[in-house]
């Protein structure tokens, strides 16, 4: 999840030319997640997402920064409030694009953070519900590189608790890594994350 961060900020850091007030807060937002700052960068994209109305992406990286710091705690107040954050602001922009697939990837995560947290509590309950983000998701976006590689994540997570093969899986997240390479975000600030977890994740794959 760290490595989500760095690919991030040097991708905008990238791309930035002339830069308008939204696009120097974005920068100033990546630039501080990029330095660990956490809680500093979900701030800074929530204050933009209350003045850049038409746009996604500052609340989805509220969501996403909070999902993925959820992951790195076993902090059970912390983890609540985290993913009441991330949840709070994903269920913002769902509501304005239910069809949104990169939205859909980022539920489906929080709900794998319920379930790393508590998974004899949490696994029964939102698994399915995960499966069917990712089936939607996938439907909308079969070529999208994270939904791809996310899903097979989560179902090489259940494979293993359930002791079967993992091989297919495996095998879609080689392909996830291939989609990698021709992906092209639509904008500066488009997510474009997973490629380092995918090719680790390759590397361990069996």
């Amino acid at each position: 999840m760290t490595k989500i961060i760095t690919t991030i900020a040097f991708f905008v850091c990238s791309l930035l030319s002339a830069q308008g007030q939204f696009e120097q807060g974005m920068g100033k937002a990546f630039q501080l997640w990029g330095q660990g700052k956490n809680t500093e960068a979900s701030d800074m994209f929530e204050r933009i997402s209350a003045v850049e109305k038409t746009s996604w992406l500052p609340n989805y990286y509220v969501a996403l920064i909070n999902t993925t710091a959820a992951f790195q705690t076993k902090d059970k107040e912390q983890i609540n409030l985290l993913l009441a954050k991330a949840q709070k602001a994903l269920d913002f922009e769902m509501v304005k694009n239910p069809n949104n697939a990169e939205l859909l990837v980022v539920q489906a995560m929080i709900h794998t953070a319920w379930i790393a947290f508590d998974p004899m509590t949490n696994g029964q309950k939102l698994s399915g519900k995960v499966m069917e983000l990712y089936a939607k998701a996938q439907a909308i976006a079969p070529e999208n590189p994270r939904v791809v590689f996310e899903k097979a994540e989560f179902e090489i997570g259940a494979a293993k608790f359930w002791g079967t093969d993992t091989k297919p899986m495996c095998a879609q997240i080689e392909k996830a890594i291939g989609l990698f390479a021709t992906f092209k975000p639509e904008t500066a600030f488009s997510p474009t994350w997973g490629l380092d977890r995918a090719i680790v994740a390759a590397a361990n794959c069996k």
